[in-house]
């Protein structure tokens, strides 16, 4: 891991202040902090790839809106136990992606 590159994403964090980046900006930030620590900055990303797979961009787009839902789920997943903001983010992403999905599958 370039210490660099988290030293400056981490300066980045605090120069925004704001208590959760978001846009394409976060996801940057934090999929590169999760790496270092994802107890820390996992619910975060899991909470902007949620807001994201809503975003203008990739309204049109399924295929990349499930991806960056399942990132989230996975994200979310990997928290442990004992995290606090566990839970309902990933009860966030798994909502999204039921809505995502449609009716189709949700009675089975």
């Amino acid at each position: 891991m370039d210490q660099d590159m988290v030293m400056r994403a981490r300066v980045q964090l605090l120069s925004a202040n704001r208590r959760v980046v978001r846009g394409t900006e976060g996801l940057r930030i934090y999929r590169l902090l999760t790496q270092v620590e994802p107890e820390v900055y996992g619910s975060k990303l899991a909470y902007v790839l949620v807001e994201a797979s809503a975003s203008s961009l990739v309204r049109e787009l399924p295929e990349q809106r499930l991806a960056l839902l399942d990132e989230a789920v996975a994200v979310a997943s990997a928290l442990g136990a004992a995290n606090p903001y566990r839970a309902k983010v990933l009860a966030k992403a798994l909502a999204a992606r039921r809505e995502l999905e449609g009716p189709q599958t949700q009675g089975m």
